[in-house]
Order: C-alpha cells, then sequence, then structure tokens
C-alpha cells in the first residue's frame, strides 16, 4: 500500500481529536452532577416546591462558573462556557427535555396587517383556507390566495378596507394589482415570522436551558424548539405559547352588572324553557330536523323531552360575589368559563347591555393556585376593542417583590406609554374605579389608584403569582409579543429518569454488541479478525469522536446507529478477507494475496456503501428529530468504517506480513467453510417465485382486511407513558378510558405495569388549557390503579421517577399528514435514487430492475409481518416515523447485499466469456455466499442485542430491522438476481455486459 506515512499521520491525527473533542463531554457532565449534587444537599424534599429551587439552584451554580476556567489541558484553559459548548449533546430520549413544533398563525398576522378589517370577502377567504389546509400540502398564506382569488368578485387586496391601510401606507398602493400585493404580504408574513422567532429565542435564552436548539422549518411559519433536560414542562410551554399580548383596560365596578347578570339569566330561562316545551310537542323525526335555540345558547339540548325543567343558566354556575365597590361582577368555577363567556356574549344578552356599555368586553381573571374559582371583571371596551394602552410601550421589566413580599413584575415604560399611564391612573383616581392589567385576555390584577395620578411611567403586575411565573412573565415582557399566536402542533416531552433509563439500556446493548462482534471476528478470521476489531474500536472512536466535533446530537435511535454500523463495519472487512482468501486459493503468495484482494474488494465496498449511504441521506433529508440523529451516527459511521476497513486494516495486516507473519484470514474451524460451492440458484428460481408471490399475497391481504397500527405521528393524537405501581390490565383500563374520553387505547409497553395509552379526545384543539384538562382527566381515571399517588407527582418530572406519568407526546391532525407525506416521498425518493445509482454502475437497466423488484419484495413483506402480527406481539409495533427509518434501513441493507453480488457477475462476466450467463450467475451467487452468510449473521446477532437489551421504545424498529435482514438477505439470493436474469437476452446483453 502506498502513502503508509501518510495513513498513519491521518489515523494519528483523527484518533486524538476525537479524543480531545470527547473530553470536553466527560468534564461537563463532571461538573453537571456536582451542581446537581450542591442542589439535592441544599435544598431538601419536604421544602415546598423543591423541584423548581432545585432546578434553580443547579442553574445558579452552572450560572456562577460559566466564566471560570474549568478545564486545563497544559497548552490552553477552558471556561465552562467553553466546555459545554464543546460537549456532546445528548437527545430528549437520552437526557430527557422537551421537542415542540409551534405553529405561528398566519391567519392572526394577515388579520393585523388588514387591522381586524370586517370585509366579509377577506374574512370568508381566512376561514376558507383553513377548510384548504386539512387536504392540502401548501402553506396557509397560499391557500389563503387561492381562497381569495376565488371568491373576491371585484374585490382587491389593496382595497382601503383590507391591505391599503395607514400601517402597510407607503409599501401598497390602492392602484396596486393583487399580485403586486400579495409579494409585499409574502414579505410581511416572512418578517412576521422571522420576529416570532427571534422572540421565542430570547425567551429560550432567559430561561436559561443548555444546549437549546430552535429553527425554523421552511416557510410555513413552522417553528422547531428542542428543550434538553428540562424539567418543569409546564413552564416551558407557556413560556413559548403566550404571545404575552399585554394591555391595559378600565374596568368597570362588579356592581353595575348585578341587574344586567339577572335580566341576562332570565332571558336564558326563557329560551331554555321555550326550547324544552317544543322538544316535548314535536314528532320526533321533526326534533332531529330542527336546531334547537337553546343549544345555540347553552351549548346543550334539554336532558328531559317530556317535562319542563327550571333552570338558571348564569346564577346555577355562580359561586362567589366580589366586594362592594371592586371590579369583580362574580364567581365561576374555572370549567365554566367558556359556557359563561358564550352566555354573555350571545346577541340576546348583549342586547340587554345599557348603551353607554354596550361595548363592555367580559374577561376572566387568574386563579389562585389550587383554586377552581376564578373572577369575572368586565372592562370599558369600545367599538375597535383596542385598549387604552397595550404592551407595547413596555421598555422594560422585573421580576420584585410586592408590599406583602409576594412575586410582582415591575415595568418602566417609554414617553408615549408614561403619558397614558398617567391620564388612566388620574381618571381611575378621581373616579374610585379600577385599572385592569390583562395578559393574553387573562386578568392579572385590578387594582384601585389612591394616591393620584402615576407619573413616570413606572407600573408594577401583581397577582398570585409564583416565583418562577414572575421571572418568566417579565422574561416575556422584555424579550416582546409574539406576533399572532403559536400553537404546539407537535410536542414530545420525556422524563429525565426514562431518559437514565435509556442511556443505561443503550449502553448494555452497545457493549454486548461490541463484545459479541469483537469475538466473532476473531473465531472465525483468527488473527486478521483482531486487526479488524483494532480497526474497529477506531472507528467506534471515530464517530464518537465526529459526532462531538459536529455538534450533533446523540439520540438512542442514534446510538442504535452507531450499533449498527458496528455489524456494518464487519461488511466490509469480511469482504476484503473473502476475496483474499480466494486469492490465496489460487495459489498467489500471502502478499499478492493481500493486494489484490483488497484491490478487487474496493469496488463491491464502495458500491454497497455508497447504496446505503444514499438511503441513509434521504432518511437525514426527511426525517426529524430522533429519526435525523440516526441518519446522523449511520452517515458519520459509513465514513469511518470506510477509512478503518480500507485503510486502518490493510496497515495493521502490511505491518504484521512484513514482519515475517503468515496470515491464514480462517481458523481451523472455518477454513473450508463456503468454499468451492457450486449451487445453482437459478433452478431453484421458480420455487422462490411461488414462496415470495404466497408470502406477497397474504401480506397484501392483511395490509387491506387487517390494516397497520399507525401511530400519532400518522393519525394525530396524544400519547401517554404511564408506569404504575403494580401490574395493570391493558383491556381494563382501555375501557375506563373510553368512557372518559370516547376514543382511547392501552397497550402493554415492555413491563405489565407499563402502559402506553393514545387518545384522538380533542385532537383538533392545542394549547396548554386543552392539554392541562386531558392530563387531569386522565390522572382521574387512573386514580384508583395509582396507589394514592397525587397529581403533582404523577406529572411533575424528577430523578428516579419510578410511577406515573413518564413521557408524553402529540401530534396535530395537519402535521401527521405532513409526515405521512414526507415519509411516502422519503421511500419512494430513495427508490429512484438507488434504482439511477445502479443504472449509472452496471449501465443496464435490467440490474436496477432486479434491486428495486427485491426491495418493494422486502418492504411489503415486512408492512405484512407488522400487519399479520401487532394484535398479539407483547411490544408496540407502531407504524411511525422510526418505522420508516426502518424500512429506509432495510432498503439500504437489501441493497448492500445486491450490489455485492451483481459486482461479482460484473467481474466474471469480463473473466469467463466462455461461459453460459446462468452459469455465470450461479458461480457469482455461490462465491459470495459466505460474504453474504456471515455479514447477514453478524448484523442479526448485532440487532438481537439492541432488540432484546436496548429499550422498550425502539424494539418495534429493531424488530423491523431483523425481518428486513432476513428477507433482504433471502431477497438478494432468489429475488434480485434471477429477475434480472430473466429479463436479459441472454446473447446480445451479454455481449454488452462483457463490453
Amino acid at each position: 500500500m502506498q502513502n503508509k506515512g501518510l495513513v498513519k499521520l491521518f489515523a494519528v491525527l483523527f484518533g486524538l481529536v476525537s479524543i480531545y473533542q470527547l473530553s470536553f463531554t466527560f468534564k461537563a457532565n463532571q461538573i453537571e452532577a456536582t451542581a446537581q449534587e450542591v442542589a439535592i444537599n441544599k435544598i431538601p424534599e419536604s421544602d415546598p416546591d423543591y423541584r423548581a429551587k432545585r432546578s434553580a439552584e443547579e442553574a445558579n451554580y452552572l450560572q456562577a462558573v460559566a466564566t471560570d476556567t474549568v478545564f486545563n489541558i497544559g497548552i490552553a484553559k477552558f471556561t465552562y462556557n467553553d466546555v459545554k459548548a464543546k460537549a456532546m449533546n445528548l437527545g430528549l430520549d437520552l437526557k430527557g427535555g422537551i421537542n415542540v413544533i409551534l405553529q405561528v398563525s398566519v391567519k392572526d398576522i394577515l388579520k393585523g396587517l388588514a387591522n381586524n378589517t370586517k370585509n366579509p370577502v377577506f374574512n370568508k377567504a381566512l376561514n376558507d383556507a383553513e377548510v384548504l389546509q386539512k387536504n392540502s400540502q401548501n402553506t396557509y398564506l397560499d391557500d389563503f390566495f387561492i381562497a381569495f382569488d376565488k371568491i373576491k368578485g371585484d374585490t382587491k387586496l389593496a382595497s382601503p378596507d383590507i391591505f391599503y391601510t395607514k400601517a402597510l401606507d407607503g409599501e401598497i398602493e390602492g392602484s396596486m394589482s393583487d399580485d403586486d400585493v400579495k409579494t409585499i404580504i409574502r414579505t410581511k408574513i416572512d418578517e412576521s415570522i422571522v420576529s416570532a422567532f427571534e422572540v421565542l429565542r430570547k425567551r429560550i435564552d432567559e430561561f436559561g436551558v443548555t444546549s437549546p436548539n430552535i429553527q425554523r422549518l421552511g416557510s410555513s411559519g413552522r417553528i422547531l424548539v428542542e428543550l434538553p433536560g428540562v424539567k418543569d414542562v409546564e413552564r416551558a410551554t407557556s413560556l413559548l405559547q403566550s404571545t404575552a399580548q399585554l394591555e391595559f383596560w378600565d374596568a368597570y365596578k362588579g356592581e353595575q352588572f348585578f341587574n344586567f347578570l339577572g335580566q341576562a339569566n332570565e332571558v336564558l330561562k326563557a329560551t331554555a324553557t321555550a326550547s324544552t316545551e317544543t322538544a316535548a310537542t314535536e314528532p320526533q323525526d321533526e326534533e332531529n330536523a330542527k336546531d334547537a335555540t337553546i343549544d345555540d345558547l347553552l351549548g346543550e339540548a334539554a336532558t328531559d323531552s317530556t317535562a319542563v325543567q327550571t333552570v338558571n343558566p348564569i346564577f346555577d354556575l355562580i359561586r362567589g360575589q366580589g366586594y362592594p365597590g371592586g371590579p369583580v361582577i362574580a364567581q365561576f368555577e374555572i370549567k365554566d368559563k367558556t359556557k359563561v363567556l358564550d352566555y354573555l356574549n350571545s346577541p340576546k344578552v348583549r342586547a340587554l347591555l345599557p348603551a353607554e356599555m354596550r361595548y363592555a368586553k367580559f374577561a376572566f381573571g387568574k386563579p389562585e393556585k389550587d383554586s377552581e374559582i376564578v373572577d369575572l371583571y368586565a372592562l370599558v371596551g369600545n367599538r375597535d376593542n383596542i385598549p387604552q394602552l397595550s404592551g407595547a410601550v413596555v421598555t422594560d421589566a422585573r421580576n420584585d417583590f410586592g408590599q406583602t413580599n409576594k412575586p410582582t413584575v415591575s415595568m418602566q415604560m417609554n414617553g408615549k406609554g408614561a403619558k397614558i399611564w398617567e391620564e388612566m391612573t388620574g381618571k381611575a383616581y378621581t373616579q374610585g374605579s379600577q385599572i385592569a392589567i390583562v395578559l393574553d385576555n387573562v386578568v392579572y390584577s385590578a387594582p384601585g389608584v389612591t394616591t393620584g395620578a402615576i407619573s413616570g411611567g413606572n407600573s408594577e403586575i401583581s397577582g398570585n403569582f409564583t416565583l418562577n411565573e414572575a421571572v418568566d412573565l417579565a422574561n416575556v415582557l422584555r424579550a416582546g409579543k409574539l406576533p399572532a399566536s403559536a400553537d404546539i402542533i407537535q410536542s414530545e416531552v420525556v422524563g429525565p429518569s426514562l431518559g437514565q433509563e435509556a442511556i443505561d439500556s443503550g449502553t448494555t446493548s452497545f457493549m454486548i454488541a461490541l463484545v459479541l462482534v469483537l469475538v466473532w471476528m476473531v473465531l472465525y478470521y483468527g488473527k486478521s479478525g483482531a486487526f479488524a476489531d483494532v480497526a474497529m474500536s477506531l472507528n467506534i472512536l471515530l464517530i464518537f469522536g465526529i459526532l462531538s466535533g459536529l455538534g450533533a446530537v446523540l439520540t438512542l435511535p442514534g446510538i442504535a446507529g452507531i450499533v449498527l454500523t458496528i455489524g456494518m463495519s464487519v461488511d466490509a472487512n469480511v469482504i476484503i478477507f473473502e476475496r483474499i482468501r480466494e486469492e490465496i486459493a489460487k495459489g498467489k503468495s500471502q502478499k499478492e494475496a493481500i493486494q489484490d484482494g483488497f484491490s478487487n474488494a474496493l469496488s463491491s465496498i464502495l458500491d454497497a456503501n455508497i447504496t446505503t449511504g444514499l438511503t441513509a441521506l434521504i432518511l437525514f433529508i426527511f426525517g426529524t428529530g430522533p429519526i435525523k440523529g440516526f441518519a446522523t451516527t449511520l452517515l458519520i459511521g459509513i465514513g469511518t468504517s470506510l477509512f478503518t476497513a480500507i485503510f486502518i486494516t490493510r496497515l495493521l495486516i502490511d505491518w504484521y506480513v512484513n514482519r515475517g507473519g503468515k496470515l491464514d484470514f480462517s481458523t481451523a474451524i472455518t477454513k473450508n467453510l463456503f468454499r468451492n460451492l457450486s449451487i445453482e440458484f437459478l433452478k431453484k428460481r421458480k420455487v422462490a417465485y411461488i414462496i415470495s408471490g404466497a408470502f406477497i399475497l397474504v401480506s397484501l391481504g392483511s395490509l387491506f382486511t387487517n390494516s397497520l397500527d399507525q401511530g400519532v405521528d400518522f393519525v394525530g393524537g396524544r400519547t401517554y407513558q404511564v408506569r404504575f405501581p403494580q401490574d395493570v390490565s391493558a383491556s381494563e383500563i382501555t375501557a375506563t378510558l373510553v368512557g372518559a374520553f370516547g376514543s382511547a387505547d392501552a397497550k402493554t409497553f415492555g413491563d405489565a405495569n407499563q402502559l402506553k395509552i393514545t387518545t384522538k379526545y380533542k385532537v383538533d384543539e392545542t394549547g396548554s388549557e386543552v392539554d392541562e384538562s386531558i392530563r387531569k382527566t386522565l390522572y382521574t381515571t387512573l386514580q384508583p390503579y395509582l396507589g394514592g399517588l397525587s397529581y403533582d407527582s404523577f406529572i411533575h418530572e424528577s430523578e428516579g421517577k419510578s410511577v406515573g406519568l413518564m413521557k408524553y407526546y402529540k401530534v396535530s391532525p395537519t402535521i401527521a399528514d405532513d409526515i405521512k407525506q414526507a415519509s411516502f416521498w422519503a421511500i419512494l425518493g430513495s427508490l429512484i435514487v438507488v434504482f439511477l445509482y445502479i443504472l449509472f454502475r452496471f449501465k443496464k437497466w435490467q440490474f436496477s430492475l432486479g434491486a428495486v423488484a427485491a426491495v418493494f419484495h422486502d418492504v411489503l413483506i415486512v408492512l405484512g409481518v407488522f400487519s399479520l402480527t401487532y394484535k398479539f406481539m407483547p411490544f408496540s409495533m407502531e407504524i411511525d416515523q422510526a418505522f420508516i427509518a426502518a424500512i429506509l434501513t432495510v432498503i439500504g441493507y437489501s441493497l448492500n447485499d445486491t450490489v455485492i453480488v451483481f459486482d461479482r457477475i460484473r467481474e466474471y462476466v469480463g473473466e469467463h466469456t466462455n461461459w453460459e450467463f446462468d452459469k455465470v450467475v450461479d458461480v457469482s451467487l455461490s462465491s459470495t455466499l459466505g460474504r453474504t452468510l456471515n455479514t447477514s449473521t453478524t448484523t442479526l446477532v448485532v440487532l438481537l442485542s439492541i432488540f432484546i437489551f436496548g429499550g422498550e421504545s425502539i424494539r418495534g424498529f429493531m424488530f423491523a430491522l431483523i425481518v428486513g435482514i432476513i428477507v433482504g438477505t433471502y431477497s438478494s439470493l432468489f429475488i434480485a438476481t434471477p429477475l434480472m436474469y430473466d429479463s436479459i437476452k441472454r446473447g446480445d446483453d451479454k455481449k454488452k455486459l462483457e463490453e
């Protein structure tokens, strides 16, 4: 081998750089473990709110050492910030935390740009766009333009009551065409999304999360946020979703609305009575054909169709009154908030308001902690529903403590805001009224003014804050408000204890797989196998070093990718060693056999790894989260495996041989294994076709009748992984949950005391309040099985947590459609790319046809196995993004085997010009059989190791790979090559192959 010195230099440098990169990970882990220990020792579990305080203490410790020198390697010194920036990032499934995709509401932005116009064409187009989005892959803005063009008539986007407004004056002119306006609006939407991105980034920076990740996803208005290590999930989601829409409104006194409430109650009661009487006298079929008026006002039908019931729709819901002279009208239960607002805002009820109050705005306050009661306020509104003062005037905000030593938020306003604030406080002082401070449509406080007008622009927000809430509110006010609402359309929450379990299981499976492969190589190839083991060890070091250096995120599927790479890296060494054995069998000297073996194997190795690399690249492009991590490690592993197998193994073998050592590339047991085989594969192809045809028919039949167990990735919904203190019955829990949610399914997940619960209940609704409501319903329903566990302990994450909610995953139907679409294109794209590559390499479409047909065969059978067995297998076999990753990996592996055979056929066609083509094919298959079975066996051993020891979350993923490897090995021998053979005309085409 030429340039041995250069190879040695690169190997040493790469190894040292990898060790250097990994050293930062070990140091960062050491410092963070110390911070955690300090927090635990300082704050006992008996301390109220100890989780939040420990988290704050850890953050304070790390902040204190952030700029201190914590790592000295002699030639350089590094602070903790430096160390953390260079350390390997762990994914959510290993570290715990939250991963969300936020959808910034383009509809809200458009409304804002149009100054909340009442134009009927504009508003209908907005609503029509929402309908189009359900079955469209366009952005909301594109669908809005489509909907507008369809119904616009003579209406123009540049109309004064749409986009030709004061705010857009100078950018949009009344004479502009719709196409010109669309270009400007696209720019404005993009600017707003960039603004939302920056606001979120500032909030996350203030939150103090280590190694956060935030990025825009295309031009759809979606923003990905990953916060590894976050323990207070509710706080994080609230921080992300809060629009921080701060408003100051004059408030009415509560007693001013007592008479109004009484009149409203009578109107609603009369409507309810009339509706009930009508229902009692109408025939049953007519009743179903009419809409009851009470349904519109009360949101529910009468429960008894034969008797008139006395109801007090509003009075029956009141749970308390406000104090005299105060701003609270009445108190209600939190669960009745929506119902009460629907009553008060119905046209018949609002018609009862006096003329001077006709624009009154009803809003609820912020409930006290652990309270189910909330206050109702009436704010002094106006025709345009615009507050007297907004949060745009706030220049600074800080968390503070009020006179009662409770957390508050103090604010400083700009000059314009200070002037309006002085006028508002002066008016409130004169009238003895209050000013409501409203954040995101919730009244946080409504203080009176007792000392006269407040000048200077200083103000304070109080209102039952915890310390964390005050800190977060100050942070979001400083960062600024989001330009529109941001809904969580996909989220994943992993508890830290579950993350630690994943690390433990991943490490165990990794070590077992590594030991098995290292031992196997020595048992099969003797000393040369030991040299391959050394190269493989360097390969692993390089993979981890490159991952750390690139700042890539290591996930549990990523670990699986590394372990799979170990199995696949064996393949390159096996191909080389088998070729060397063939050369030795021809009577060549040891050095000549080694030289020719490496040379002849190179083409097969490159082709096999390129096809696998192409599918991994497509997986990287289309995948998200952990699946992207799997693709990343697979791509890196392919590159490092090639380097170590081709150069490092060669370097070690040449070194040993040049010192006079003798290598047989086998042991006494394996010396004659798979030697001089002569199997007539082509004569058995018709039997293989019948067997494969039967399997495919059974698979298709099951897919059409039994379908697949589609996960929430593809259909939308919420999934909860819940662990119980004792074994539970999945069917019993399912029946209980159906009663609460209407649609729910519970499956045993791993041990019998752990369930994976899926529901589509309120799948179209987003928002933290909806998520919290469903979690509470879930807890209430499961409470009899939780052994007295409190709700707080059930939902909150903590180290060592063994009972309660361990993991949560949500996907909205909109993004589920996108995931399904992306998965389809990923698989189709990989097949097209591979077809073209094989066509390029072998110059015959028949080779491509055989390879792609075999891949279709493999994919159909894997799908069929999942369809046939998912109902009784003791582990999850849901079809999700991980399954798509498995399918793409199977495609790559199957092609790997097929390409090795095709390379040998091409080689033998050139060497043995007098052979019949069927003999060429049979001999090629026989000569590569040793390599095929050896590699497949090694890879299966590795996969079985991960399947058994790698954790429940990737068991279905591993099962798909195991089935795929077995089927792929079979198809490369009995499907791909025979189909290629049958499609080739043996005369002219064989001659062309020889050329």
